[in-house]
């Protein structure tokens, strides 16, 4: 039995260990501080360089300067409003800029009146006060404040060698509306540039009742000469975003390049080589499926050539405007005289919903792109423990009982493992006479005692170590799961009873005023005082472990008493602020153990005396 009880304080303090790891490496960073923004004359989006073009061709270098008396194009382009069952904003008839898009279908908090979650932002911080966007509130916090970060997306064309720069528009050109007022996805609208010589730019704008934007540019040559140029698309992103600092999530540029996943972080980009004429960045050519963009815990912006179309992918950074780009660039087009052409490309802005991007990645075949949702190291079982949980909450319609639910089946799949672990610790409460047998005929000499009762084990066929694998085998599983719950936007503000209102978060509860009972407010969890705050599922939480623990004889060592006494207290304050779904798995595991350890163990004829444990227990804290 004290092999038995090794086995298991081996157990727990790997656990333990790997909690202690989690918390060390994987505990958020303190926030950076707010980036001031660059001068207006620096938000536009660097213009590709030698986009397809020979390479002599010239730099395009970066876009126009905007004017000084106006600073931004866009403070005085019209807009043209978007709205549909999912997104609400508008688009900026400079530059033909995608730059405000909200959510409509997600608040930034709890509180229904709280703002719609904001998405691209743009580079004229007097947008809110001019474009009804049909939202219930400015983006949250100090508007202000939030717009000194430019988030948005836009086309263009980048001129081959020997075409004038002029001649095709750059992201401060200002378009006209050629038809329709307001983009839905019934009623796409097309901007129009006419460059004065001899070639009309039109940029065709459509959108689904989700996420996608089809954007299909095209050129229409009407002079004597051909005329060559390369479409591109830019996402930009104007200074560092604030983001979740979390080493387990990743946040930043993420691409997919014939077949190859790729994601760096934002800290990284900035840290590329430098290429010339480019800054710091990184070029990718694809052959023939791709795409690239920006991805926040939740949301994700992406721009997705038509499936098959050679492209070239580019990340980089521009340290002068504080700028992080990605671009894709397609090669040169040479437009006869009379003729046109055009190139087609769709544009990701959205919500992370499983559901919606694995539709794109089915039409119109956006390759892999479910694997933009982060999955992390353990992504073979990230992935179907996730598709269980979503099909559960189909058939359930609550999250919080479907992660109950959950555990009961992860518990069934590893419960041939747990069964044998059981009927080993069974075996080994069977043997325990003959191993004091041994202790009394070898004394002190702890060599011939470790040797005859390995002899035994061997003998009787009997595993020591079983006790371990449940819990080892439990260490992947709860990563994946708490990746599931922390990554996905599924669990975001995901409400199981009463009180637990979002399964993503910590349980708000508090002892410190009596679960809510006492009229004042506990205090934040990041104080001195908050640290000692216990909600009631970690409550709970170290109460399933503790009456785990009883299903086992106390240790005759000391020391071995002393760390199984204190390890369910430990846990319940280590555990206590993670997720509140993943601490009510945490709970539905320990009291699925509790009962298959006492079947099992009472089906072998060695019921573990549990009342009479905790009974023994509560007199030696008496001192009795």
């Amino acid at each position: 039995m004290e092999d038995n009880n090794r086995n298991l304080i081996l157990a727990m303090v790997l656990s333990m260990l790997v909690v202690l790891v989690w918390f060390t490496f994987f505990s958020p960073d303190p926030a950076p501080p707010p980036t001031e923004p660059a001068v207006q004359s620096q938000t536009q989006p660097v213009a590709p360089a030698e986009v397809g073009a020979p390479t002599d061709a010239p730099a395009v270098g970066t876009a126009p300067a905007a004017d000084p008396a106006s600073q931004d194009p866009s403070a005085a382009a019209g807009r043209v409003k978007i709205s549909s069952g999912s997104l609400s904003g508008s688009i900026s008839l400079a530059g033909g800029r995608i730059d405000d898009l909200l959510l409509t279908r997600y608040h930034e908090t709890l509180d229904e009146d709280s703002g719609y979650v904001r998405l691209l932002t743009p580079t004229d911080s007097a947008f809110l006060k001019t474009v009804d966007t049909g939202t219930p509130a400015a983006p949250s916090g100090d508007p202000e404040t939030v717009l000194k970060k430019p988030y948005y997306a836009v086309y263009g064309w980048s001129p081959a060698a020997g075409t004038d720069p002029a001649a095709v528009p750059s992201a401060s050109t200002i378009w006209e509306l050629e038809s329709g007022e307001t983009l839905t996805p019934s009623t796409p609208v097309t901007l129009r540039w006419d460059n004065g010589q001899g070639q009309i730019f039109r940029r065709v704008i459509s959108m689904d009742d989700k996420y996608l934007f089809t954007v299909s540019q095209s050129v229409e040559n009407t002079a004597d000469t051909p005329f060559a140029a390369a479409p591109y698309g830019i996402i930009a992103r104007q200074g560092q975003p604030d983001t979740q600092n979390f080493f387990v999530l990743h946040e930043g540029s993420v691409s997919m390049t014939d077949g190859e996943l790729n994601e760096t972080k934002y800290k990284n980009i900035a840290k590329l080589d430098p290429v010339e004429r480019e800054g710091r960045a990184k070029i990718t050519q694809v052959t023939e499926n791709g795409w690239i963009g920006f991805t926040d815990k939740y949301w994700m912006t992406t721009l997705a050539p038509k499936p098959g179309t050679a492209f070239t992918a580019v990340s980089k950074y521009s340290e002068g405007a504080d700028i992080y780009q990605t671009e894709t660039r397609f090669p040169v087009v040479t437009v006869a005289p009379g003729a046109s052409a055009s190139s087609e490309s769709f544009l990701f802005a959205g919500a992370k919903e499983w559901e919606t991007i694995r539709a794109y990645e089915q039409n119109p075949g956006i390759q892999r792109f479910v694997d933009s949702i982060d999955w992390g190291w353990f992504y073979f079982l990230t992935k179907p423990i996730f598709r269980v949980l979503h099909w559960l909450h189909g058939i359930i319609g609550n999250m919080g009982w479907s992660i109950i639910a959950l555990t009961f089946i992860l518990k069934a799949l590893v419960f041939p493992l747990a069964r044998k672990s059981f009927v080993s610790m069974a075996r080994m409460r069977e043997l325990q006479p003959q191993m004091e047998a041994i202790k009394e005929r070898t004394g002190d000499d702890r060599q011939k005692y470790q040797q005859e009762v390995m002899a035994l084990y061997k003998r009787e066929k009997v595993n020591p170590a079983a006790g371990c694998l449940p819990i080892l085998i439990q260490i992947p599983i709860f990563f994946s799961l708490y990746k599931v719950i922390f990554v996905t936007l599924e669990l975001r503000q995901a409400p199981w009873i009463g009180w637990i209102r979002d399964l993503s978060a910590p349980d708000p509860s508090s002892i410190l005023n009596l679960f809510g009972l006492l009229p004042y407010a506990a205090p934040a969890r990041d104080s001195l005082v908050g640290i000692l705050s216990l909600s009631l599922m970690a409550i709970v939480l170290g109460i399933s472990m503790w009456l785990q623990q009883k299903l086992n004889p106390a240790p005759t060592d000391p020391t071995q008493k002393m760390i199984f006494a204190w390890m369910p207290w430990v846990f319940m304050f280590m555990l206590g602020g993670f997720a509140s779904g993943l601490v009510l798995y945490w709970i539905t595991n320990n009291l699925i153990t509790i009962a298959q350890q006492y079947g099992i163990m009472s089906m072998h004829g060695h019921p573990p005396n549990l009342f009479g444990n905790i009974r023994d227990s509560v007199r030696i804290k008496k001192g009795k």
